[in-house]
């Protein structure tokens, strides 16, 4: 047996997120409740009461389907493939298109269940960065010297996770060059889409900018509906049903209320108003920890996110990244997400997508924790 590849941040998460005073380490908003989503279509909990346990349509209810098609220039229903949560549409994508012994280069920093699941299937990984430096841009130099013949597949995260960059209209066009000079595929992670900081224009999708694009949404971040588990994966119709086979081998299928709760979400009456509420969340709770983090002088630093309710914070102290995280949680029962998770260290991501009396209290104990350490 091959050596696993264990998904280290979402482990941590899975141990410890319950069993915190205070979770900061999500990276979506405030979740919504039933009675607040159907009430924004004017329903009550009770339309729900006639919904069947039966299984649902395998790929998802054509309703879904053409919501999020709609939102894809160009896509019906037929490039769209229902899965559960955007990590499945990204396992079955690369499990899809790509076989052991196959390259795929992947941006970096970024949400690493692309990477596990690529070094699990015996890809070869190669990566390119954002820089810091040029406020997490990608460094496109470095793609294009990466990329070559053998580049099958790359894999972007856009708004990204954890930085909350949102790439330039040149800086995607540059990335779709990269991949079709070598006929490489593009997978883009787009759930944060939506989830935009600073204006109401959405992030625009990789999709309908190559032939060989698959674009991956989720109800979990932009939408505060995780526990819905939906996700999806948009691209040309055949690959899509060549997902879907393998979807069936998987899951099989989403739940039939999960199938029933979200094309509410996504349609043109409901969707506006939870993306309004998210964008509320991250407005109002990004001057909080941007205010907290000046508090401290020079202990932290912080590009400040384009989208996404996370701060990626960089901090001036010597320890370790897993170590401070570790501090944290065990002394003062707050859970937050380390560098090391996303191969950076002195770096932290803290959610700040939540109620303002939660949100501060939990980054009232980090404070106690960092006074702590020049104890």
């Amino acid at each position: 047996m091959t050596e696993f590849q264990p998904f280290v941040m979402e482990r941590m998460m899975s141990k410890w997120e319950n069993v915190v005073d205070y979770n900061l380490s999500e990276s979506g908003v405030h979740p919504m409740t039933l009675g607040e989503l159907l009430a924004m279509d004017g329903k009550s909990p009770n339309a729900l009461a006639d919904a069947d346990f039966d299984y649902p349509q395998a790929n998802g209810t054509v309703e879904l389907r053409q919501n999020i098609a709609r939102y894809y220039p160009g896509a019906g229903p037929d490039n769209v493939l229902i899965t559960v949560g955007a990590a499945e549409a990204n396992y079955l994508t690369l499990h899809t298109l790509l076989d052991p012994g196959d390259e795929a280069v992947i941006m970096m920093p970024n949400y690493m269940q692309v990477w596990g699941v690529a070094k699990n299937h015996g890809l070869r990984v190669k990566t390119f960065n954002l820089l810091e430096s040029e406020a997490w841009a990608p460094d496109l130099a470095e793609l294009e010297r990466v990329v070559g013949p053998e580049t099958k597949l790359i894999a972007v995260c856009n708004p990204n996770n954890p930085t909350g960059r949102i790439m330039t209209e040149a800086e995607m066009s540059a990335v779709v060059a990269t991949a079709e000079r070598v006929g490489a595929w593009i997978l883009a992670d787009e759930v944060y889409t939506g989830a935009e900081r600073e204006t109401d224009d959405e992030a625009p999708t990789f999709y309908g900018r190559s032939e060989r694009v698959i674009a991956v949404g989720s109800m979990s971040k932009a939408y505060g509906l995780p526990g819905l588990r939906i996700g999806w994966a948009v691209g040309p119709a055949g690959t899509v049903d060549d997902l879907w086979a393998r979807h069936e081998y998987t899951t099989i299928a989403t739940t039939r209320l999960s199938n029933t709760l979200p094309p509410t979400a996504m349609s043109e009456r409901v969707r506006p108003q939870i993306l309004a509420r998210t964008r509320r969340f991250i407005r109002d709770g990004y001057p909080v920890i941007e205010e907290w983090i000046a508090s401290h002088g020079n202990t932290f630093s912080l590009v400040p996110p384009e989208a996404a309710a996370i701060a990626f914070v960089r901090y001036h102290i010597d320890i370790n990244s897993t170590t401070l995280v570790e501090r944290i949680r065990d002394d003062k029962s707050v859970l937050i997400v380390p560098g090391d998770h996303f191969g950076l260290d002195n770096y932290i991501r803290i959610s700040y997508g939540l109620p303002h009396d939660y949100l501060t209290a939990g980054l009232d104990r980090i404070h106690e924790a960092i006074m702590e350490l020049g104890d």
